[in-house]
């Protein structure tokens, strides 16, 4: 799955509160689906940026040298325009691109 590249919004906008629940039909699984999908993408943002980040650790830099990389600004704005991990998972939802695994069921982690 690719973060870079998604339609979710970027911005608060309203959402139908019907369309939320239509998934799992109780509006609180899905919030608390959501919840869940939107650390996991979270962690994988700051995983990522983290990995991005160290390229522009060195140890004999100056001060100087450490504010003026145009690069490493660049990469922070990039990731500060983009999406809030929870409006990524929404998007991810309405568009069906989550699976919802409940305990009990086939596939779930904790099933033997």
């Amino acid at each position: 799955m690719s973060l870079k590249i998604t339609s979710a919004a970027k911005t608060t906008i309203t959402r139908d509160v019907n369309k939320l629940d239509q998934e799992t039909g109780n509006v609180y699984e899905s919030v608390a689906m959501l919840g869940k999908r939107a650390n996991q993408i979270a962690v994988t943002i700051k995983e990522e940026l983290g990995a991005k980040l160290e390229e522009f650790n060195a140890s004999g830099e100056n001060l100087e040298e450490v504010y003026e990389n145009r690069e490493q600004i660049e990469l922070s704005k990039h990731y500060e325009r983009m999406p809030k991990p929870s409006a990524i998972a929404v998007q991810e939802m309405l568009e069906g691109n989550i699976v919802i695994r409940r305990p009990g069921e086939e596939g779930h982690p904790q099933t033997k």
